[in-house]
């Protein structure tokens, strides 16, 4: 059994220095030729995220909550997993793997973790989060081979909580997060009780082309312009990772302005980034994919998975909350053709794709709820 290690940031005051340096030498191009973001991260709205980065934005305060909550690192399968476990004094609180997807990472949770370790109300479900680094994504290692696609890393989460002493437990996650609970479900681990999702994986089937029901229309019509017009990343990531990464590694402002266009696009905001997240939680963010050069490791997940997403069914218990900005929507109907025991389900009024990150107290509730009604 591999050892589980403390883990502790303290990125080096040259590492900052040099981005420091980058940002100042960045050679911008000339204004987009529209009115909105039709073509992609307007220059004004990235030239506002870059100024304050180089003046006002304090990685070290980042770097600060991470290390306060307890990070660590353990192999898995020849990789090692960064994590962060936050334990609740709770005797009866439940275990908790959470997963984030892409463009995501660990500060997804920042706004979370605590409340569902110690919620503020005691007749309340109570968490032992568990929170990894999804491989090739923030401090967990980098594959050097192939094959570490969402089933790997069902096992790999698996393993973790088996590690970590856990023989019962529940598993969350939205995005590649979704993708890798998903897995978690289908595999049905020895420990693993239940799932949940926050971007339940639902395809129309030929019947639904045709259908009058107003969300099957919305989400068909959300479909058609995330194919057309907001795809371009996962195609270009799916099929050629590599050559992507290396504008994502050298350069923070592609880096920024590659991840900014998702926030604006995938969050429930009113028609700035800012209206959903703050310009400290979008850097923080950022610096995750930075600092350790994740642009090309993160990248190459698609490559290994993205064909595969969301394929086969589900027979544990399972929940699902459809937030309304959801990139890809689903209906229940959808959504209970892989998930075949569907025992919770809940339509928010707000939110968009990152739930924790966007809407804290509402994803938490979630949680608790769907839980604590399975357990």
């Amino acid at each position: 059994m591999s050892k589980i290690e403390p883990f502790a940031l303290d990125i080096s005051e040259d590492s900052l220095v040099d981005l420091a340096d980058r940002l100042d030498r960045t050679r911008w191009p000339e204004e987009e030729t529209v009115e909105d973001w039709s073509q992609g991260t307007k220059l004004a709205a990235l030239k506002e995220l870059v100024a304050y980065w180089r003046i006002e934005y304090d990685w070290r305060r980042c770097e600060a909550r991470l290390n306060s909550i307890g990070q660590f690192a353990t192999e898995i399968d020849g990789l090692s997993i960064h994590f962060l476990h936050r334990r609740s004094s709770r005797e009866d609180a439940i275990p908790l793997v959470i997963t984030h997807g892409w463009p995501g990472s660990l500060v997804e949770f920042l706004g979370v973790i605590d409340e569902l370790a110690e919620p503020a109300d005691p007749d309340q479900p109570a968490f032992h989060v568990v929170a990894p680094s999804l491989p090739g994504y923030g401090f967990s290692g980098k594959p050097t081979g192939t094959g570490w696609g969402v089933e790997r890393i069902a096992r790999a989460w698996a393993e973790l909580m088996q590690r970590l002493g856990y023989s019962g437990w529940v598993a969350q996650g939205g995005d590649w997060g979704a993708a890798v609970t998903t897995a978690i479900g289908q595999l049905a681990p020895e420990g693993c009780r239940a799932i949940h999702l926050n971007m339940p994986i639902g395809r129309p089937g030929p019947e639904d082309m045709q259908s009058t029901d107003p969300k099957v229309q919305r989400a068909l019509l959300k479909l058609g312009f995330y194919r057309d017009w907001d795809s371009g990343y996962s195609k270009q990531q799916s099929t050629r990772p590599q050559t992507i990464g290396y504008s994502l590694v050298d350069s923070p402002v592609g880096l920024a302005a590659w991840i900014l266009e998702k926030v604006f696009y995938w969050t429930d905001n009113g028609g700035s980034p800012w209206d959903a997240l703050s310009m400290d939680q979008v850097l923080d963010d950022i610096m995750l994919y930075w600092l350790p050069a994740t642009g090309a490791s993160a990248a190459r997940l698609y490559w290994e998975s993205f064909g595969s997403f969301g394929e086969g069914t589900v027979a544990i218990p399972a929940g699902a909350s459809a937030f309304p900005e959801e990139i890809l929507p689903a209906p229940r109907e959808w959504v209970e053709r892989s998930l075949t025991n569907l025992v919770y389900w809940n339509e928010l009024e707000k939110g968009g794709h990152f739930a924790a990150w966007e809407q804290p107290e509402l994803f938490v509730g979630e949680l608790r709820n769907c839980f604590g009604q399975m357990l």
